[in-house]
């Protein structure tokens, strides 16, 4: 008999949910066990036939029952992977940016994300998406229910306009395409501008997973050294002359994944260069929101004629959302929304109507100065941390979540890696951030991942019993 208490604070589904599933998996419902029918259940148990049937989909939906048509509900359970999963070490895999990626998207919760690219929930807005649905869903119309406008959410547009006109940027809505995460906003920005054979520069280190996406368009790639305040502007000019790029993808604050920002004086020449030789500059800003207002950018020095400016709000509200924006001149823009068109017709509208609710809410601002002061706070502990470690930084940057770090010596980057990963701990190798895939002493942390004990010994511990590389004679 299932015994539903009506007067407990659990919802009667669960309850009909829980008792069944101890029954199948304490083995007293073997496999093949017919269940009472719907409206027989919910006769004995005293409570409706629609709060029985959505009890049994849901544990049909869990594995653990088979819906036959015309003869009922039966026990069908499989062990699931985690319930079949042997702990015993198995040897790992070749350890590169594919593998990093796989585990780092995983979730393992066992497993430290330090060297990951993303703020933890307890950083993001999760309540404030809560409070758009909530909103939302009192609409008799829900908003984002259909295709929606190929351009993106209007008010979202709207919202993007006015803010990036507080930083000196002047771009209407028609400028502005909403895509599905700035992942997509910079693969239509380079396919707008380039064909297959054709060549690309791209930072070094840089976004590790833009190298696969601009090989997957069949573009060559070349990297251009990035420095503590910006790219290498005597390696960019030389790149122009002899390999005649279409574009230069550059991050100009909070660098993933030194964490740097471009210093003005840098920033207008790297302009001036890109004028002489007729190249569009594609400004990946997506960590933009998390740097001070006063921190330069391409878009603002240069405006959107010779610049094409990307961004995100995966960063600081939701990386579920998969919102991300262009903002760029006009003729560039409607090239873009016909390439956005062709491949996914329109974004996720009801994901962009969330985030405008957000923006519109007047909370959004809050939340950054919030955030940012944490990160800050964060970032000041975490170095003291590292040096207790024996591992000093690129630099100090001025905000973000990332620190460029290495030990003092030259120690076997991969090995560490590779038994980092034995001990549940995500680290992030600099040759993953390499177009060449270089082999580099650095490593990316991500402070907001870190601020755990276990990190730090880890660290400590395997530098103490790994000598370092002996010079070369």
């Amino acid at each position: 008999m299932i015994r539903l208490d009506h007067a407990s604070a659990q919802p009667l589904v669960a309850q009909i949910v829980d008792q069944i599933r101890e029954r199948i998996l304490g083995g007293t419902w073997p496999d093949g066990t017919k269940l009472p029918s719907i409206r027989k259940l919910a006769t004995q148990s005293a409570t409706s036939p629609l709060t029985v049937s959505n009890a049994y989909n849901r544990l049909v939906a869990e594995g653990l029952l088979q819906a036959r048509r015309a003869s009922g509900y039966f026990v069908t359970h499989e062990p699931r992977v985690e319930e079949t999963r042997k702990e015993a070490v198995s040897p790992l895999p070749s350890v590169d940016s594919l593998w990093l990626l796989q585990r780092a998207y995983e979730g393992d919760a066992r497993t430290i994300q330090a060297g990951c690219g993303w703020l933890p929930e307890p950083c993001l807005m999760g309540s404030g998406i809560r409070q758009a649905l909530n909103s939302l869903g009192r609409h008799a119309d829900i908003p984002g229910m259909g295709y929606g406008n190929p351009y993106g959410h209007d008010g979202l547009r709207e919202q993007i306009a006015l803010s990036l006109a507080r930083q000196g940027i002047n771009c209407p809505r028609s400028g502005i395409i909403l895509t599905h995460g700035a992942s997509q906003a910079l693969e239509l920005s380079i396919r707008s501008l380039t064909r297959p054979g054709d060549t690309i520069l791209v930072e070094d280190p840089g976004y590790c997973n833009l190298f696969p996406a601009l090989r997957a368009l069949g573009l060559t790639l070349h990297g251009v050294p990035r420095l503590k305040d910006g790219p290498c502007l005597e390696s960019f000019e030389r790149l122009l002359r002899e390999k005649q790029p279409k574009a230069f993808v550059l991050n100009t604050r909070l660098h993933n994944p030194t964490g740097t920002s471009c210093s003005a004086p840098v920033l207008h020449k790297l302009l001036r260069i890109a004028e002489a030789h007729g190249i569009l500059l594609i400004e990946d800003d997506i960590f933009g929101d998390l740097a001070p207002d006063t921190s330069p950018t391409l878009a603002y020095l240069g405006q959107l004629d010779h610049v094409i400016r990307i961004s995100s709000f995966s960063k600081t509200i939701s990386p579920g959302l998969r919102v991300g924006y262009v903002a760029t001149g006009a003729a560039t823009a409607r090239h873009i929304l016909k390439l956005k068109m062709a491949s996914s017709l329109t974004s996720a509208h009801i994901s962009e109507a969330i985030v405008h609710h957000i923006l519109a809410d007047g909370r959004y601002r809050l939340h950054l100065a919030r955030l940012r002061e944490k990160l800050s706070l964060l970032q000041a502990r975490t170095l003291r941390r590292f040096a207790r470690s024996g591992l000093t930084p690129f630099c100090k940057p001025d905000g973000g979540m990332f620190l460029w770090m290495r030990f003092a010596q030259d120690r076997d980057v991969h090995q560490l890696t590779r038994d980092a990963a034995r001990a549940n701990l995500l680290l992030a190798p600099g040759g993953y951030f390499s177009p060449d895939s270089t082999p580099s002493p650095w490593l990316r942390f991500n402070i907001t991942h870190c601020d755990r004990p276990e990190v730090f010994d880890f660290l400590t511990q395997w530098a103490a019993q790994n000598s370092p590389r002996s010079a070369p004679a």
